[in-house]
């Protein structure tokens, strides 16, 4: 189980101190399929970074499986089986993509292994195994090596930042897919931040973080309706607007 108590994070720029986060407090179940959406800048990729240790809190305990991470390395979070993806991922020169897959799986992975992998992200993949995962690749196409790599990985807690991002229609089709199975067959519990309906639809809850803070949370059954209803109110005001000026 993953716990955030209080979790306040700040940055200063110039001398002046910016609020991030403030005193989330946001607990997932193992087991879970959790979506985390909400207006941009509302502090959705900050919690994630904080989860896996790319930053830490300025205030408050991350704690997993009950034991507080929150001073833990990245390495040491990776050992307990925290992945994240990021919303845009290094390039590694010099590293073949069926190199990289195999470092992620911990074992050297046969081809037809580290193909499967690439074919569920929409890459065709005996034109990319033994390329470098370098400034060759496009920005699309590390995202989806990057979500290829986290899915050969057994994780007890897998973290998506925004895994639409770069990607078109057809190849997110097929993350789709993807996504609806690694949560009960390869990954313990998974995290996504997205704003796609089509992945909101697969979680088990949602979260809305906005303004720094959890707004609500709940069961998908609950929270996607009144997503939805807000977004079409939204969208008539827009309406309106554009008629009466």
């Amino acid at each position: 189980m993953l716990e955030l108590r209080n979790v306040s994070f700040e940055v200063e720029d110039a001398g002046v101190t910016n609020e991030i986060l403030h005193n989330v407090n946001l607990t997932m179940e193992d087991g879970k399929f959790l979506v985390i959406t909400g207006p941009n800048g509302g502090g959705k990729s900050t919690i994630a970074r904080l989860i896996m240790g790319i930053a830490k809190p300025t205030s408050g305990k991350i704690l997993f499986d009950g034991t507080d991470i929150t001073d833990l390395s990245i390495t040491e979070r990776a050992r307990l089986g925290i992945g994240y993806a990021f919303q845009q991922p290094p390039r590694f020169k010099g590293l073949t993509i069926r190199r990289m897959l195999s470092l992620a799986a911990g074992s050297e992975l046969p081809e037809d292994e580290c193909c499967a992998y690439l074919t569920n992200v929409g890459l065709c993949s005996r034109d990319y195994l033994n390329r470098e995962v370098d400034s060759s690749l496009s920005g699309g196409e590390v995202k989806r090596i990057e979500i290829a790599s986290l899915m050969a990985r057994k994780l007890r807690l897998a973290i998506y930042d925004e895994p639409e991002a770069g990607i078109d229609l057809w190849s997110f089709a097929m993350l789709v897919e993807s996504f609806k199975s690694i949560s009960k067959n390869r990954h313990d519990s998974v995290m996504i931040i997205s704003h796609q309906e089509r992945i909101m639809q697969l979680a088990d809850e949602i979260a809305i973080i906005a303004d720094g803070g959890v707004k609500e949370i709940g069961p998908k059954d609950v929270i996607f309706p009144k997503l939805m209803g807000q977004l079409g109110e939204d969208c008539n005001f827009r309406k309106a607007g554009a008629i009466n000026g």
